[in-house]
């Protein structure tokens, strides 16, 4: 999504939520960044967040603050981090998948943006696309959903490969397992192997879908 309109919702979203959220707010209003990531490989979209929030008005120390909690890989982190925006009142919360499940597990009253790569509904972030609900909006790019067409071009364009792998990180809810069984369904209808890598349990696994 581009920082303008990244920056649009923010802005609409908060228009539209009850009086008593906004009514946490300090004098300063204060963004509190939830990234379960560290800052080191999110440098070109912090640089991007905070241009796109002067280009809005917004100036980090002059009329708003940006609170970040990074968990630098460890999800296990999540949870506390979210606790301690919630109990400092920040005025909305960004984050990305998982850390926005766990935001919305924190608070039900601070609006919350989320990006997410996933189904937000299947994800259990929205009731819907068209009305979200409660205090949690945001974006998709539905990329695990995508994710058996982007094979199929891949073999459209390396026609003679017969084998492919497919990364994958266990710990994030974007690509589910459902998810994962439509990947290999494709690779089963065009003939591939697929080989699944989860390094972060240093585990791996061939499963042949050739016919």
């Amino acid at each position: 999504m581009r920082r303008r309109e990244f920056i649009g919702l923010i802005g609409s979203a908060a228009a539209v939520w009850p009086l008593a959220a906004r009514a946490q707010q300090s004098a300063m209003p204060v963004i509190g960044f939830l990234n379960g990531e560290s800052p080191d490989g999110y440098t070109a979209q912090v640089t991007a967040f905070r241009q796109a929030l002067k280009e809005a008005g917004y100036i980090d120390g002059q009329n708003m603050a940006i609170e970040y909690r990074w968990a630098n890989g460890q999800y296990d982190r999540l949870a506390a981090l979210a606790d301690d925006l919630v109990r400092q009142r920040v005025s909305i919360i960004v984050a990305n998948t998982p850390a926005n499940l766990v935001a919305k597990a924190a608070t039900s009253t601070i609006p919350i943006v989320f990006t997410t790569g996933g189904d937000p509904v299947k994800l259990g972030l929205v009731a819907s696309l068209n009305r979200p609900g409660g205090n949690v909006t945001g974006v998709t790019q539905l990329a695990a959903e995508v994710a058996p067409k982007r094979l199929e071009f891949l073999h459209q364009l390396i026609p003679g490969a017969t084998s492919f792998a497919l990364l994958v990180n266990p710990t994030d809810p974007d690509f589910t397992e459902p998810a994962l069984r439509e990947m290999e369904a494709t690779a089963h209808k065009l003939g591939l192997q697929l080989q699944v890598l989860r390094p972060a349990t240093n585990e791996s696994s061939m499963r042949s879908s050739r016919t």
